[in-house]
Order: C-alpha cells, then structure tokens, then sequence
C-alpha cells in the first residue's frame, strides 16, 4: 500500500516519501482515512510505529480544507493544536511538521512554544496567529494567559502521549486549555498506551470516535530483545560499566529513579572511564537539547536520565536502553525501552533487579504479557537475601512498586469517584 492510495495529497505523499518512508506503517494506514474524514480518533500504537506521521499528515491536509474565512478570523487565531507533554516532543514533532509543511503551498505557519527559555520571541511569532501551534500545557496556558493567542478558533486538536497528558500530572492543566476550545472541533489522541484510569476521561473528550488499538506487525514483534540481570544494587553501577566495555556499547539511554541519581551514576562511570553524562529535568533547556544532540552523534556512551526521557525522544538506531531502576509502572516500562527498537530497527532492553524487586518485576511481567528469563553475569552474581514484599494490588492502591499506595495514587483514586459521579 502506497501513501497516495490513502487519499493524501501528490504533494504531501512527495514529502513523505523525501522523509524517507516509502510505505505507510499499521496505525498510517488505519488512522489517515479517518482523520481525513474529519472523524475524532482515539489511537494506541507501540512506540517508533509512526504515530506522529499518522496524524501529521492528514491534519496538514485538512488546514487546506479548512474555510478560508476561519484562517485568520482574529489576529491571534490557532487553526491546529498541538498539545504534548514534553519540550523535547516539541522540537521533535515541531520539526516533522516544518518539513512537511513546505510541500504545500502556500506554506502553513507553524509555530513551536515551550518553557525553559523566553517566552516573548514565541509571542513575536504567533503575531498574527498560526495554522498549526505545538506546545506543552503550561507553556500554551502562559500564551493565552498573555493573549498572545486565540484559542476559540481551534478547529482540529491533537494530544500526543495523551495518555501522560491525561494523568493526574497534567490534569489541571489541560482541563483548563479544553475550557479554552470551541466544542465543535476535530479531536485526535494519540499514545502507546491507555491505561485503565484514563480511559473514562478520554470518552468524554470525543465523539463518537473510530478506535485504533495497533498490533505489532510480527515482522515488529522481536524487534525489542528484553534481557533482565539479577544484581545487587550496590553492584548495579560497576557491573554496567563491565557491560559497556565488554560489549562495546556505543551509546546507552540508562533510566534511574531520580535527578540526584542520575548525577551520581553519570559521575561515578565518568571518573571510572566511561563518557557518561545526565539528563532531567533540572538542566537548562540548552543543556538538554545540547545533551540530545550530542548522544544522536555518538559523543556520548551513556547518558543517564529519568523518566523525562521515556517518551517523545526518538533516537536514530539506539541500540541499547537499560533500566538501572525499573520504573514504578508497567506503562512506564514500555515507554521506556519504546527508546531502542524504533522503525524497525534492532533493539536491546535490559533491566537490572534486585532481590527487593524481583515482586515488582514479577508483577510488571505478567502486565505486560512478559516472559523474561532472570539471568546472572560472571562475577556479578547477588548475594543479597531481602525477602520481596509482594505489592497488594486493588481499587485501594493504583501503584504497582509497593504495597502502600502514594499521593499520586490517591489523587487518581479520588478523581476517579468523581468522574464517575
């Protein structure tokens, strides 16, 4: 199947093809039909399947069907919106859309907007609106805030990772941006995942929309090799330095737990000959996109990073992603090794697990629909005897990692009640 057979333009399918994609992948083909038909669509697809082509393209097209009337109704007037968690995503979907944009003439302004860095070159360039505006909740809240923007005018509405922008974290937020939006518009969520917490939210956010749960194609399936390493973690940072060496690892997304545990593990590989480095979100935004540029470039062996980077980072051919911690959610698992594996390229995933984590590995396994054999490096193997508390799983507690649930979990629990009152 070719993209022109979906009902795209000769020029947009000329600048897909320009990109490098030559055939649509599994959510393309499913999900530009509907959108081009102006439908709400609910998607889930694995990570690296090409979502944001899914809806770039259709959305891109539909500008030009959109009345010439609307286009600039009000000087500050957003015709397409894009909301996405992260100011990585950002310059990452910001930058696909540029690049397809110059197929069409004339040209759709589009306009990126996130924080860490000033907001007034931003204002300046949203003068007199913008066909299609990309931004992270609080940041698109500040423009409107300014008036630096019209939100009554949105005509199409795309959530990328809506299911992280769903959360709790950002729920506030985007509430407060839907206020903002006129309810006749063309609503479109994208994401890997769905949890069960935020589905009753997406339903009431569309209507009447096409559902899309995308399969992994089976040429796709085993495009991920998932290894998982029994240590103790006082040893998790010497035997990963002894897998980058002895491997030749090239370049390596390591997760941790924490900003501070990123900093120390970067600085202890550092000082013992690795070139290793940290990424979070308490760096400068200069500082970060200077980090990703650098790891793309294979000046960096190892870059350490929280879950900042488990969504939206798409990285050319990374070979390896490694859990040095594995993250509290089973959700959050697969965002994570989605980092490695990514247009069918290879992929290898690798989690180390203590003693105290072998319940909550058990438990995101048998979510996932996992089998990963246990396994043990020579001269690594653990000596560490701590009995695993199995997590109690149930409405009383949304966590996964330990039997007490947290104030996240809490929060979830109560808007939850409340949605279904």
């Amino acid at each position: 199947m070719s993209f022109r057979s979906l009902g795209l333009s000769p020029e947009l399918c000329q600048a897909v093809i320009a990109l490098g994609f030559t055939e649509p992948t599994a959510i393309q083909r499913e999900a530009i039909g509907p959108i081009l038909g102006g439908s709400d669509v609910w998607a889930s697809a694995q990570t690296g399947s090409g979502k944001t082509l899914a809806f770039a393209l259709p959305l891109l097209q539909r500008l030009q069907a959109l009345p010439a009337e609307n286009r600039h109704q009000y000087g500050r007037a957003i015709r397409c919106l894009i909301v996405v968690p992260t100011r990585e995503l950002v310059a990452q979907v910001g930058e696909v859309v540029r690049n397809l944009a110059q197929a069409i003439a004339p040209h759709p302004k589009v306009v990126v907007a996130s924080g860490g860095v000033s907001i007034n070159p931003q204002m300046m360039a949203l003068r007199g609106g913008a066909d299609v505006l990309i931004a992270t909740p609080g940041r698109l809240l500040d423009l409107a805030k300014q008036n630096a923007i019209q939100l009554a005018t949105v005509r199409i509405l795309v959530l990328d990772e809506a299911d992280r922008l769903l959360d709790l974290g950002f729920a506030d937020e985007l509430s407060r941006i839907l206020m903002l939006l006129p309810p006749s518009r063309q609503t479109l969520l994208f994401s890997a995942t769905f949890p069960p917490e935020v589905r009753g939210l997406v339903a009431n956010m569309l209507r009447s929309p096409v559902q899309l749960a995308i399969e992994p194609d089976s040429v796709q399936e085993n495009v991920i090799v998932q290894r998982a390493i029994r240590v103790d973690p006082s040893r998790r940072t010497q035997l990963l330095r002894h897998l980058v060496k002895e491997q030749g690892w090239k370049r390596v997304l390591v997760f941790v737990a924490t900003k501070y545990a990123a900093e120390l593990v970067a600085e202890k590989l550092y000082k013992a000959g690795v070139y290793a480095t940290a990424f979070h979100g308490d760096l400068s935004q200069g500082a970060r996109n200077l980090v990703l540029a650098e790891l793309k470039d294979e000046q960096w062996e190892v870059v350490i990073t929280t879950d900042l980077a488990s969504r939206g980072i798409d990285i050319s051919k990374l070979p390896v992603v490694l859990n040095y911690d594995l993250p509290r959610s089973a959700v959050d698992y697969i965002h994570r090794i989605g980092r490695t594996g990514r247009a069918g390229e290879p992929g290898l995933a690798i989690s180390f697990v203590g003693a105290d984590a072998l319940a909550h590995f058990a438990l995101i396994q048998k979510r996932q629909g996992l089998d990963v054999t246990l396994e043990t490096i020579a001269g690594f193997e653990p000596t560490d005897t701590v009995t695993p508390i199995a997590p109690q799983v149930g409405p009383e507690n949304g966590g996964i990692k330990g039997k007490r649930p947290s104030k996240k979990d809490k929060l979830r629990d109560a808007a939850a009640r409340h949605t279904a009152t």
